[in-house]
């Protein structure tokens, strides 16, 4: 009998043992690796994401953010580290990614693109050839697209013409934004944001292409006073999944999930634009004065970078038809 209740006992222990044991694991737990700091409106998109996804999986997936590169992914290099599972995970900056795919680079032509919502009407034709480059040929999944606001360029002198600033160093984040800036005249410093502004602090550099967002994030107003509203490019972070990793979900969690992405997605953009507005007022307040190009400048501007978007079809013959297609839709 006392045999019999022992087995039962440890029967029974081991039971709970291993019903208490199951939940943790079956859980799936991905890394999502970004460079942008704890604060910046794309690190609290991915994390609302991550929390969304947790409810819609009962917990079976959980997504960790690590934000300001601290899993030691440089922007340029979050497409292949997903593509070679080193992560599960990343916030992409689509264009940082041109080195192992040109066709990355469509948003960055200069002047394409003039507001955002003529970017919706770029992303209607670009994000399908996005997507199957991303599966195809980098082992991974799209989730959801959000760019970035419009981009300035943040220098320290004040300047009505083109001749005023030849020469001057800027930091760009990627090829396309260095084609532009050498045909207007300048000298760009092609630098990883997380290098920015140690390179401003040292003098390796006295402006800065990108948008007032990361402006704020780099307290610019520390270095730099104005800011020019050149509209010049976009950018779109694009957030991913290592097909290996998305492959071992349940049919029911791959829905749920691309579910989320679809919904928030338009909530994430508003996000955008709304903290462009907020981080001008921030750069503002900190000293710095928005600069308002004058036509003959930005007619000069245009004038000088008008090639690239030829150049760029000619290096990405993949690239022309997604193209010519959002041209005849902007009726250009």
């Amino acid at each position: 009998m006392l045999s019999r209740r022992l087995f039962s006992c440890a029967a029974a222990i081991c039971t709970a043992a291993l019903i208490s044991s199951t939940p943790a694991a079956a859980q799936t737990v991905w890394d999502l690796s970004t460079v942008w700091p704890e604060g910046n409106f794309h690190t609290e998109n991915a994390k609302k994401f991550a929390e969304e996804v947790g409810k819609a999986t009962n917990g079976a997936v959980k997504i960790n953010v690590k934000a300001g590169g601290q899993l030691g992914f440089k922007g340029p290099e979050h497409l292949r580290s997903v593509r070679d599972g080193l992560v599960p995970m990343a916030d992409i900056l689509s264009y940082q990614q041109i080195g192992d795919e040109p066709l990355l680079g469509m948003e960055s032509v200069p002047f394409l693109v003039g507001n955002p919502d003529e970017l919706k009407v770029l992303h209607k034709h670009i994000r399908p050839i996005y997507e199957k480059i991303a599966s195809e040929k980098h082992n991974q999944k799209v989730l959801y697209m959000v760019p970035w606001p419009t981009q300035y360029l943040h220098l320290k002198v004040k300047a009505d013409n083109l001749e005023a600033l030849k020469a001057t160093k800027v930091r760009v984040p990627d090829k396309g934004a260095s084609d532009m800036l050498t045909a207007i005249g300048m000298a760009p410093v092609l630098i990883p944001w997380g290098e920015t502004v140690p390179a401003l602090a040292s003098g390796a550099v006295s402006g800065v292409s990108t948008s007032s967002v990361s402006g704020v994030d780099g307290k610019f107003w520390e270095f730099l006073k104005y800011i020019y509203t050149t509209n010049h490019i976009w950018g779109s972070q694009m957030v991913t999944v290592n097909l290996d990793a998305w492959k071992k979900l349940t049919p029911d969690q791959q829905r749920a999930i691309e579910g989320l992405a679809k919904k928030m997605e338009p909530d994430f953009w508003a996000v955008s634009q709304k903290a462009d507005s907020d981080s001008l007022a921030r750069l503002k307040q900190g000293g710095m004065e928005v600069v308002q190009i004058p036509d003959a400048m930005m007619k000069d501007l245009r004038t000088r970078t008008s090639g690239i978007l030829a150049d760029f079809l000619k290096r990405t013959p993949g690239a022309e038809g997604p193209m010519k297609a959002y041209l005849a839709e902007m009726k250009r």
